[in-house]
């Protein structure tokens, strides 16, 4: 890295992951004159494509970690899995601005939770189990309904279980004894989710995104609608605890925290070390994307100031929904129709997102009408 810490094209910036998360990252820092080297196990992989190197390696892989360090000024990533071997050895290297703590407290739930109730932030009442026996006792102390996942891995509802009443306790039971160890958490009745997504520099700058409501289908993010219909009060909790927690963990780069928001109250839900999907809409809704500030604060660059733009709506593509979004774009002008270049469409696969952008809440309605209209389903 150069004297100053600042990393100014042409350097290269490394990615580990090489989904769509990686790529749209990739192309923010292509548009600013960057090199950029992936590291994924798949060939091909989304990042991969639109990048000037991709190394085929297992994520934890330290000859291809040591390699990717070495071709890279600075190294970044897409979800928080990371190895934390691979990690810290970066971080020696001075190529890690993120830093590894970040990543281990969102790879485990109850790290996570316990640095929210740490800092005296509002989270759900939680129990760690660790076997079938610890289970049954804590379920005890729960009301229903509840719910049960594993610490580690999980995502888009896997590893997960909601209990739904007293019936349901021998499954939670099941469940703990198959993964071991757990966290069980008293569910909130919720009037709505947000995300708040930001950016911090290295030099603890923090610019806020629009605090966006999302809507789940299946567990899977839908819809994320921004700004979130939300009152002043909730809005200034909302970002007065994300900086709670940027200011703890000391976080660079863009950051996300998913809330539950009942009356005029928040509760702290999980926490992701890089861009979200809920922050996909800031692409073309605002002056800047959670990528491109992203790339900046990773770089040590100063932060953009954020403007929304237009209000918008961003829906998630399955791979169901892939060719009926084909035919729409085909047929109607609306909708910025993102593709992440995934080679087989699955079902609830993410394959890409559609963002809407409008003056008011009626025009957008009528622009998801108009290109739902288009793909005749």
């Amino acid at each position: 890295m150069q004297k100053n810490n600042n990393i100014l094209p042409p350097q290269t910036i490394g990615i580990i992951g090489g989904g769509q998360l990686g790529r749209m990252m990739a192309i923010s820092a292509r548009y600013m004159g960057y090199k950029i080297a992936v590291l994924d196990p798949t060939p091909n992989c989304p990042a991969g494509q639109v990048a000037d190197i991709q190394l085929t390696a297992a994520y934890d892989d330290m000859d291809a970690i040591k390699e990717l360090t070495a071709i890279s000024d600075v190294i970044t990533y897409e979800f928080e899995n990371v190895d934390l071997n691979a990690a810290a050895y970066i971080a020696a290297k001075g190529k890690l601005p993120q830093g590894a703590y970040a990543l281990e407290i969102t790879q485990n739930r109850e790290k996570e939770k316990q640095l929210m109730k740490d800092a005296k932030l509002p989270v759900p009442r939680f129990a760690i189990v660790k076997s079938a026996e610890e289970c049954r006792v804590a379920l005890q102390g729960f009301t229903f309904p509840a719910v049960i996942k594993t610490c580690r891995g999980g995502y888009d509802g896997k590893g997960q279980i909601k209990l739904n009443s007293s019936s349901d306790m021998e499954q939670a039971i099941d469940f703990a004894a198959k993964h071991n160890y757990c966290i069980i958490e008293q569910w909130i009745p919720f009037d709505k989710e947000i995300s708040v997504v930001f950016t911090r520099s290295r030099t603890g700058e923090i610019t806020f995104f629009p605090i966006a409501e999302n809507e789940h289908r299946n567990h899977i993010l839908y819809r994320t609608t921004a700004p979130a219909m939300i009152s002043n009060g909730i809005q200034h909790k909302a970002y007065e605890a994300a900086r709670t927690l940027a200011d703890k963990m000391d976080i660079v780069g863009t950051f996300a925290i998913e809330m539950f928001v009942r009356d005029e109250d928040i509760y702290l839900n999980e926490m992701a070390p890089r861009p979200h999907n809920s922050g996909h809409y800031t692409i073309e809704a605002c002056n800047v994307s959670q990528f491109t500030q992203h790339i900046r604060a990773i770089c040590g660059l100063p932060l953009t100031d954020i403007h929304l733009l237009m209000p918008a709506v961003m829906i998630n593509v399955l791979g169901e929904d892939l060719e009926s979004t084909l035919q729409a774009m085909a047929e109607t002008e609306v909708g910025f129709v993102h593709l992440y270049g995934k080679a087989e469409p699955k079902e609830k696969r993410k394959m890409g997102h559609i963002t809407f952008i409008a003056e008011n809440e009626a025009a957008l309605q009528k622009q998801i009408k108009n290109f739902k209209e288009a793909t005749q389903c």
